[in-house]
């Protein structure tokens, strides 16, 4: 009785091997993106506050506006690009401004061209709105960089958008700037729209750090061609609040605007009074965040390193995404054995896409000692392997 675009997704790889180590115990989950702190006080007492004031009803469709002139002080500040409140569209969580633009955007049959590995739902999303998704891969060899010739190459007159996702889930990786304005070039070439995920952009380590996160709207070039998503479930600690937003332009904003109001009216009002407090008041905890998953990064990748799992350095997001090929397991095998034997957690990579073949996703968004912990694990499992 289902639909056909719907029966041909698979479910989400993720959330099966986070089910499977809900049922064990003793389980290092290394599966799931969430970070392990509690949301910042200051969100917390804010949200209380405002269901105390009475403050329960529907806001404005598109959201709170101190909360959306807020947002627009916070990207001036940051990437220096000129936005206004009434181009931020207030969502329920990332999630919802994907699938926003997905149906606002595309007609049947237009073609999403997608870099991969990426995260699992940008091609089911693509699929729900009847888009056709063209994988576009990246490497390890290649810091798991899209370019613009690997897109170049991709694109047919059927070609209407471009999803980019950095810093990426799941291998970390940080687009550089000049690649950046490389597609930037192409999609004014060829009159596409780019759609850029955004919501790791705080959460960035190393030489990524020093250089800053490349943001779409920082390429003038794309202003009036790109929708930036971005939220507060990752850099604040929020995942349960469900809030994320869309920054379009006035052209775009109008059909991610009427789609929104049929979709779900307005976000949640505590989460956007919550949100209000984080960006005004939690910069330090984010901070501390930030260095506290740079130090379990260092952690893991020297971990795995030293367990003979070649890993990419990642420099953005929380995860490691080690390539196990040496132990003569597919990702699959790796990941069913690992939980299985060492009670770890660990997500196939070629649940985000193709190119993730051989690889494991590892979050290392959870306590330092569980880290190290499942660092142990992973080694002496791989070691196992190697002499089985």
């Amino acid at each position: 009785m289902l639909a056909k675009h719907i029966q041909s997704v698979p479910p989400s790889g993720i959330r099966r091997f986070f089910d499977i180590a809900a049922t064990m115990d003793d389980v290092i989950s290394l599966g799931i993106g969430e970070p392990d702190f509690v949301t910042p006080n200051a969100v917390i007492d804010a949200a209380v506050a405002s269901l105390a004031a009475g403050k329960t009803g529907y806001t404005s469709n598109a959201g709170l506006l101190e909360l959306r002139e807020a947002i627009a002080t916070h990207l001036n500040g940051l990437y220096g690009y000129p936005v206004e409140a009434d181009q931020i569209l207030i969502t329920v969580g990332v999630s919802e401004a994907m699938e926003l633009a997905m149906l606002a955007l595309l007609n049947p049959g237009d073609e999403v061209l997608i870099p991969e590995p990426c995260f699992v739902s940008y091609g089911p999303l693509a699929r729900f709105a009847h888009g056709q998704v063209v994988h576009v891969p990246t490497s390890a060899e290649r810091n798991f960089e899209v370019t613009a010739e690997d897109i170049a190459s991709r694109i047919t007159s059927r070609t209407r958008m471009i999803f980019i996702g950095y810093p990426n889930n799941p291998t970390g990786a940080v687009l550089k700037r000049e690649i950046l304005e490389e597609i930037a070039a192409l999609a004014e070439e060829h009159d596409l729209i780019l759609l850029s995920d955004e919501i790791y952009d705080q959460l960035v380590y190393g030489e990524a750090k020093s250089t800053g996160h490349a943001s779409a709207w920082a390429v003038e070039s794309l202003r009036e061609r790109s929708i930036i998503l971005g939220g507060f479930s990752k850099a604040y600690a929020m995942t349960g609040w469900r809030l994320g937003y869309a920054v379009a332009p006035h052209s775009i904003y109008r059909g991610l605007y009427k789609v929104h109001q049929y979709m779900v009216m307005s976000a949640p009002t505590m989460a956007q009074y919550g949100a209000l407090a984080a960006i005004l008041e939690c910069a330090p905890d984010v901070e501390r965040m930030r260095q506290a998953y740079d130090g379990r990064r260092r952690v893991l990748v020297d971990g795995l390193r030293a367990a003979g799992l070649s890993t990419f350095e990642p420099e953005g997001a929380f995860y490691c995404f080690p390539d196990i090929r040496s132990t003569g397991l597919s990702s699959e095998d790796f990941a069913q054995g690992l939980i299985r034997e060492e009670s770890v957690a660990v997500v196939p990579g070629d649940a985000f896409g193709p190119s993730g073949d051989g690889f494991v996703r590892c979050s290392y968004a959870t306590a330092d000692d569980k880290v190290a912990e499942a660092s142990r694990r992973i080694a002496r499992f791989a070691q196992k392997c190697r002499e089985a």
